[in-house]
C-alpha cells in the first residue's frame, strides 16, 4: 500500500459522488435485508441485490462485498482511475479483473454530509479468516462511532486526534474545527489517514503527524482533545496489534492519558476519552479512576459496561482471529493468569469526559467538579449534547434565591399499592440524554413540579412546607435540607436555571 498520491483523491471522490456511492445510496441499494447481513459479515443478500452492472452496484461489490468486478465494469464506476488506483495500493488488477485491495466505504454523518473513509478490508466476512496484520488499519468499528457520537461538536479553533486510525475522528473534527492535528505510530495509518483527509476535501484543516500519543504535539494545546486509544487491558506480552494494543500493561495507556491531557488543554477545553479500566478485586473502580484526575479539573466519567476476565479474554482474541488456533488454550491462560496476578477482578467499559479550567467554564476556580457515574442503561444518541449540558450546569450558583426550570422531558413514576392514599415510591425519570433517574420524596417531587422559572427555590420550599403543615422551625430546616438537593438536580440536568 503506498496511497502516497493524494492527488488521486479529488479524482476519486468526484467518481463516487458521481455514482452516488453515498451512505444513502448504497443503503438503498442494498435494501434493509442485505445491509443488516453486511453488517453481521454476510455478503450473500448484498451480492443478489448487485447483480445489475451499474456504477453504483459495481463500486458496492468491489469495496463493500470485497468480490471481484470485470475490468469493463472498474472502468464505467471509476473512469481513467483504474490503473491508477492499482499502482497507489488501492486495487489490484488482472487481465480481466480487479478487486479491491483496500476498503473504500461511505460514511454518513448527522449533517448527511457525504464522506469516505478508506482502511483495510475488513476480515472474517463470510467465515473467512479472521487473522489481521500487526499494523493492520481498522476502519469504521463500533468503537469509533462511539466515540464520534460521544465528542462535543461546537465550534473550535483546534482539535486532536489522538491516535487516528484511519482518521475518522479527524474527518468528524473537521467539521467544526479550524484546525485539526491527527497523531498515530502505525506509518499505515498515517498515509490511510492522509489520504482520506484529501478525499473528503479537509486536507487544508487535518495535519497528519507520526509519533506516540502526546509527543508529536509536546508543546501544544487544543480546544477539544479526542481520543479512542489502544485500550485492550493485556499482560502486553506477544503479537501486538497496533490499533488496540498499547504496549504497555493494564491500563496505563489511558491513566497515562487523563494525567497527561490538562497540559494539552486550553482554558476550558475537553478532553474525551473512550476507553477500557481495570477493576481491582480490592477497591472501588470509581475511586481508583478518581485519582487520575488533577484537582482542578472537571470530569464526567460514565461506566457503561462491566465484562468479567473470562469474557474479555475471549473477546479479543477471537478479534485477533486467534480463536481456534493452535496456542489458543495457551493464549488464553496465559492472559486469565496475568488477570489473576493483578488482582483484576473486571474490566470496566465507558467514557472519560474532562474540561479544564477557566474560559467560560462554570465555576471553573478552584477545585473541579467530578462525578463518576455507573450507567449501563440505554442513552440518547448521539450523547454529546447532555455531555455539553453537564459541562454548563453549575450547581455551586444555586441558592434559595435562584429562579429554575424543570427540563421538560422529566416525568414522574410513581409506585405504590392499588387504592392506597399516597405512592410508596417516587421516581423522577429523564426521556432525553442520559436518561437518568432518581427517587424523590414529596417535598422533591412537588419541588421539580413547580419548578417553572416564576418563583424562586426559597419561595418553593416555604410553600411545600406550608402544605404539608411545617412549623416554622420545620419550614426553615426544610430550606437547609434540600438546597443541596436542589444542586444535585441541576447537576444531574433534572432542574435548569
Amino acid at each position: 500500500m503506498t496511497l502516497g498520491n493524494t492527488a488521486l483523491a479529488g479524482p476519486l471522490r468526484a467518481a463516487l459522488l458521481a455514482a452516488d456511492f453515498t451512505y444513502e445510496g448504497t443503503a438503498d441499494l442494498l435494501g434493509t435485508r442485505a445491509h443488516d447481513a453486511l453488517a453481521r459479515n454476510e455478503t450473500t443478500p448484498g451480492l443478489r441485490r448487485t447483480t445489475g452492472g451499474s456504477p453504483l452496484e459495481t463500486l458496492v461489490r468491489l469495496f463493500l462485498l470485497q468480490t471481484t468486478v470485470s475490468v469493463a465494469d472498474a472502468e464505467a464506476a471509476l473512469p481513467g482511475l483504474v490503473d491508477r488506483l492499482a499502482v497507489a495500493g488501492l486495487l489490484e488488477q488482472s487481465v480481466s479483473e480487479v478487486r479491491a485491495r483496500l476498503d473504500c466505504r461511505p460514511y454518513g454523518t448527522d449533517d448527511d454530509t457525504p464522506l469516505w473513509v478508506v482502511s483495510d478490508l475488513t476480515p472474517g466476512l463470510d467465515g473467512g479468516p479472521q487473522r489481521v496484520v500487526a499494523d493492520h488499519v481498522l476502519g469504521i468499528s463500533p468503537a469509533s462511532t462511539s466515540l464520534a457520537q460521544l465528542t462535543l461538536r461546537e465550534p473550535v479553533g483546534s482539535a486532536l486526534d489522538l491516535g487516528t486510525g484511519c482518521g475518522v475522528q479527524a474527518l468528524h473534527l473537521a467539521q467544526h474545527a479550524q484546525r485539526v492535528v491527527a497523531t498515530d505510530v502505525n506509518a499505515r495509518a498515517l498515509a490511510v489517514a492522509r489520504f482520506n483527509a484529501a478525499l473528503n476535501d479537509v486536507a487544508d484543516v487535518v495535519e497528519v503527524r507520526d509519533g506516540s500519543f502526546f509527543e508529536p504535539v509536546r508543546d501544544e494545546r487544543f480546544d477539544l482533545i479526542a481520543t479512542n486509544p489502544p485500550f485492550v487491558i493485556s499482560p502486553a506480552t506477544g503479537e501486538r496489534l497496533v490499533y488496540r494494543d498499547s504496549g504497555l500493561p493494564g491500563d496505563r495507556v489511558v491513566e497515562d492519558i487523563v494525567r497527561a491531557a490538562p497540559a494539552h488543554l486550553t482554558p476550558g477545553g475537553w478532553c474525551q476519552i473512550l476507553a477500557n479500566w481495570v477493576i481491582a478485586a480490592d477497591r472501588p473502580w470509581d475511586e481508583r479512576l478518581a485519582e487520575w484526575i488533577a484537582a482542578d479539573h472537571d470530569a464526567l466519567v460514565v461506566q457503561r459496561e462491566v465484562l468479567d476476565p473470562s469474557a474479555y479474554v475471549e473477546l479479543w482474541l477471537k478479534d485477533a482471529g486467534q480463536h481456534g488456533a493452535a496456542d489458543y488454550l495457551q493464549r488464553y491462560d496465559t492472559w486469565l493468569s496475568w488477570f489473576d496476578e493483578q488482582g483484576i477482578e473486571a474490566i470496566g467499559f465507558g467514557w472519560i469526559n474532562l474540561r479544564a479550567p477557566g474560559g467560560s467554564a462554570p465555576g471553573s476556580a478552584g477545585r473541579g467538579r467530578v462525578e463518576l457515574l455507573e450507567w449501563p442503561y440505554d442513552v440518547e444518541q448521539p450523547i454529546a449534547p447532555a455531555i455539553g449540558e453537564w459541562g454548563r450546569a453549575d450547581p455551586t450558583a444555586v441558592t434559595l434565591d435562584s429562579r429554575l426550570v424543570a427540563r421538560e422531558d422529566v416525568v414522574q413514576e410513581t409506585v405504590g399499592a392499588v387504592g392506597a392514599e399516597d405512592p410508596s415510591t417516587i421516581v423522577l425519570r429523564q426521556q432525553r440524554g442520559l436518561r437518568r433517574a432518581r427517587q424523590a420524596d414529596t417535598v422533591e417531587a412537588a419541588l421539580v413540579g413547580a419548578c417553572d422559572g416564576e418563583l424562586s427555590v426559597g419561595q418553593i420550599l416555604d410553600a411545600v412546607a406550608q402544605l404539608l403543615g411545617h412549623d416554622a422551625d420545620e419550614a426553615e430546616r426544610a430550606r437547609t435540607t434540600y438546597l443541596p438537593v436542589v444542586a444535585e438536580l441541576v447537576a444531574e440536568g433534572f432542574l435548569t436555571a
